[in-house]
């Protein structure tokens, strides 16, 4: 069997052996656990617990199993940044998965009925398990920055969702974003973490996508950079250190503005929490008009998509000013604006990678095929004499 049949014959396996974990897992706390720990808040958040621990424990040994780094024959770095990346791709996987899981959950419940759900509660722990189980030990083999940051809409929608369904407060819209998560409900709590961790999923893929840009950058530069006459010499990219340093400056800035939001309560700490909540914008619109200097690579559509969204989110700030619309749909529209900005820029940096790779391909073929490239010769121009020989 080829790779990608391998990945979903283990996904098969992962899934019969997350539901069987899952089933019995939710039957032993079902059966054992105390009367305060029967409540439907805290069975579903043991639901999701157990449905988010199969999931990463699948992931970790889908991901790990063809890691090629972990040992020590090229030294400490290796296995160290290695296990740094399973770590921080296991949080983003237990935080989209938890939510995920209590928001459907509760929504199964809602339907059925809590009498009625109660006797399926086990059913649907193994059916989650399994499920989940499947799809990250398939998605550990074919793992990328578009598939990371796919993820992040799935569970702020879910945690965001969730909270205000289950707040106490049925006005907390009418005055702003932070009120759903200035209270110490467990709706509040569920909002804050949701932030929280919707940051910290943030900082880890921008640290993902701005590795690949520098690893692009090192092979354009380790191909091309011959001679000064080299015409390859124009895709190097100038003060290209100094552009992604101050790129993942505010990528950072941006993940730890929503991480302080949810730390922050308005109440306790206004004066912090409205640093995070008001400065968010600000390194939302350094970002989007500094990201033609920033990362030239990616493509003018990009750069143009960014620039109108930061119009979009001015103008509704503006109509909300003059009176016309209240402050949470333009925190809303601001903050799903640069979720959705992100995801587009993550599948840009996975494009970057998939050319990356394809060119790396036929470098290889040129290389072995005897095709020297000249000094004087594009890059493009290999391509085609690759084909006419064959």
């Amino acid at each position: 069997m080829g790779r990608h049949q391998r990945a979903e014959t283990s996904g098969l396996v992962s899934f019969l052996v997350c539901a069987v974990i899952g089933a019995i897992s939710m039957n032993l706390y079902m059966t054992y656990a105390s009367p305060i720990w029967q409540l439907t808040q805290r069975r579903f958040m043991v639901c999701a617990g157990i449905v988010a621990l199969c999931g990463v424990f699948s992931f970790i040994i889908g991901y790990g199993r063809k890691s090629r780094s972990l040992n020590l024959r090229h030294g400490w770095f290796a296995p160290i940044r290695r296990v740094f990346e399973i770590a921080s791709l296991s949080v983003v996987y237990a935080a989209t998965i938890f939510l995920s899981s209590f928001a459907l959950v509760g929504v199964a419940n809602d339907m059925m009925g809590n009498a009625i759900f109660s006797g399926y509660i086990s059913s649907v722990c193994a059916a989650f398990a399994g499920v989940v189980g499947y799809m990250t030990f398939v998605q550990a083999e074919m793992m990328n920055a578009k598939t990371i940051a796919g993820l992040l809409p799935f569970f702020v929608v879910s945690g965001v969702a969730t909270a205000g369904m289950t707040t106490d407060d049925p006005y907390w819209y009418l005055n702003n974003f932070s009120q759903l998560g200035d209270r110490s409900t467990f709706a509040a709590r569920m909002f804050n973490s949701t932030l929280i961790l919707a940051g910290s999923c943030i900082i880890i893929v921008s640290y993902f996508a701005i590795s690949e840009l520098v690893a692009t950058e090192r092979l354009r530069r380790l191909w091309h950079d011959r001679t000064k006459s080299d015409p390859n010499r124009g895709y190097e990219i100038p003060h290209f250190a100094a552009r992604i340093a101050v790129l993942s400056l505010l990528l950072t800035v941006s993940g730890l503005a929503f991480i302080g939001i949810g730390v922050f309560r308005y109440t306790p700490h206004h004066i912090l929490h409205n640093v995070c909540a008001k400065g968010l914008p600000a390194v939302m619109l350094l970002l989007f008009g500094l990201l033609p200097w920033l990362a030239p690579r990616l493509s003018k559509a990009v750069m143009v998509a960014s620039d109108l969204t930061a119009l979009v989110c001015a103008a509704f700030w503006a109509n909300m000013m003059l009176g016309h619309n209240t402050l949470t749909n333009v925190e809303a529209l601001a903050g799903m604006a640069f979720l959705g900005w992100f995801i587009v820029f993550s599948r840009q940096i996975a494009a970057i990678e998939a050319d990356r790779v394809a060119a790396q391909l036929l470098h290889a073929q040129a290389i072995e095929g005897g095709f020297e490239q000249p000094h004087d010769e594009p890059d493009q121009q290999i391509e085609s004499r690759i084909a006419a020989d064959r």
